[in-house]
């Protein structure tokens, strides 16, 4: 290595007509024995928040015994088993602020509007909504102030729905699961080409960039010129490191444009769904799950807030051989048939959260990989679906946080310790000191 006081600002883009490509971390941007490389090779945490609707089976999910490190994977965490060293499982931790004892139904809408506050929704049809800033806009305010996107927020559910969904209670309480402020909802997009345009596009309205999309059909081909000279600055591995992300902005875009295609050649009938949304629920959480990992490769953002589907979702999964609804099967009244086909939902969901784990422990980043330096939430904001109540919640911490987080591990806290006890210790982790949310009392221990 040759060393030199020269070296390429950890913001270096490429640059084209309406694109800009943010560029992963290079060893070009961190020189040895330079004042700047003390800073610059410092990891950047990044946090993630995963919503899980209508609660789970309880016993296919929490561990036996009373924590440690030898516990054994319950059948809805079997899929982690390869990144069991990467994983903390929480147990007995509750969301007693979302709880009412005088508004009857809406515990779904409840427990979604207040998953990530702890705070109670007000019940509204019309727009004078009041829940919390949730647990990732705290974090938003520490970790997104350098980055382009401040957060980053994605749903595979339709978000159009308005007015009463539950009892009484908005439907804005379970569009969102991320809220800037008491009274603002944050939108969740679902349509993965207007994602890779927020992550990739330069200027313009959404509708125009889209436009261009389908004349130009490539982003990276409008920056062939900026690439070009940056390579020429570049050492061989950083050549190569740049080489591979590109190539995987190239295939999400190459699916992207085929589930365009399907769309267009097979519409489903009597249903409003987007351009490049794929009809298949699997490949569009893939699609989302890759288009975060690239936000979050390159920096563009390191806070995001994910609904695998919202509350109340009666989506089926024949595909896995649950022809039932979701929401039906949680109400399984401890019927074995219904018990069986719940748990193969939940663990088809973390299947899939297993797979962007492995991803995202596939690359580099400065001294370990993505997953080492981020600190991911997966979790419902019921426990037991078919009481329908937020106690013992099913939460499962992945990542290493840069050095905070010891992974491999099962942590039992007495029940109905508070949600919001772990978003505390969760934003100390990432460097966002607050002093209190909800009805927290204080950090875990331990964690």
């Amino acid at each position: 290595m040759i060393v030199t006081k020269r070296y390429l600002p950890r913001r270096t883009v490429l640059r084209g007509l309406g694109a800009t490509v943010a560029l992963p971390f290079l060893d070009a941007m961190a020189p040895a024995l330079t004042a700047v490389a003390k800073t610059a090779a410092q990891p950047v945490p990044r946090m993630g928040f995963f919503y899980v609707p209508n609660g789970m089976f309880l016993p296919s999910f929490h561990p036996a015994g009373e924590g440690g490190t030898s516990f054994e994977l319950t059948p809805t965490l079997k899929p982690l088993e390869p990144h069991r060293e990467k994983i903390v499982v929480v147990s007995g931790l509750s969301n007693s602020g979302v709880v009412s004892t005088n508004e009857g139904g809406g515990v779904h809408t409840r427990a979604h509007g207040g998953w990530l506050s702890g705070v109670l929704p007000k019940r509204t049809e019309g727009a004078d909504l009041r829940a919390g800033k949730t647990i990732d806009q705290y974090a938003a305010d520490k970790l997104g102030a350098d980055t382009p996107l401040r957060s980053l927020e994605l749903t595979i559910d339709s978000n159009y729905q308005v007015g009463n969904c539950e009892n009484g209670y908005s439907c804005a309480y379970i569009n969102s699961s991320s809220w800037l402020t008491a009274t603002t909802p944050l939108p969740h997009e679902r349509d993965p080409r207007v994602v890779f345009r927020r992550l990739f596009g330069d200027g313009g309205s959404v509708e125009a960039r889209l436009e261009q999309m389908q004349t130009d059909r490539s982003i990276l081909d409008s920056v062939s010129d900026s690439l070009g000279r940056l390579e020429r600055r570049l050492g061989l591995r950083d050549r190569t490191t740049v080489e591979e992300y590109l190539d995987s902005v190239r295939e999400i875009e190459r699916r992207i444009q085929r589930a365009e295609e399907h769309n267009a050649a097979t519409p489903l009938p009597e249903v409003d769904q987007p351009a490049g949304v794929p009809d298949d629920y699997e490949e569009h959480v893939k699609l989302l799950h890759d288009l975060l990992v690239l936000g979050y490769q390159a920096d563009v953002t390191r806070v995001s807030c994910m609904q695998m589907a919202r509350e109340l979702s009666g989506r089926s999964y024949p595909a896995i051989g649950v022809p039932e609804g979701h929401h039906t099967v949680s109400h399984h009244q401890l019927d074995q048939h219904n018990i069986a086909q719940y748990t193969k939902i939940n663990t088809y969901h973390m299947t899939l959260f297993a797979r962007l784990l492995q991803r995202m422990d596939e690359i580099p980043d400065g001294d370990g990989t993505l997953l080492d330096h981020s600190i991911l939430l997966w979790g419902a904001g019921m426990g037991d679906g078919d009481h329908h109540t937020p106690y013992d919640l099913p939460i499962t911490l992945a990542g290493g946080g840069c050095g905070t987080l010891q992974g491999g591990r099962h942590i039992k806290y007495a029940l109905h310790t508070p949600f919001m006890n772990l978003g505390l210790s969760l934003l100390d982790k990432v460097g966002m000191h607050v002093d209190s949310i909800s009805d927290s009392t204080g950090r875990l221990a331990d964690l």
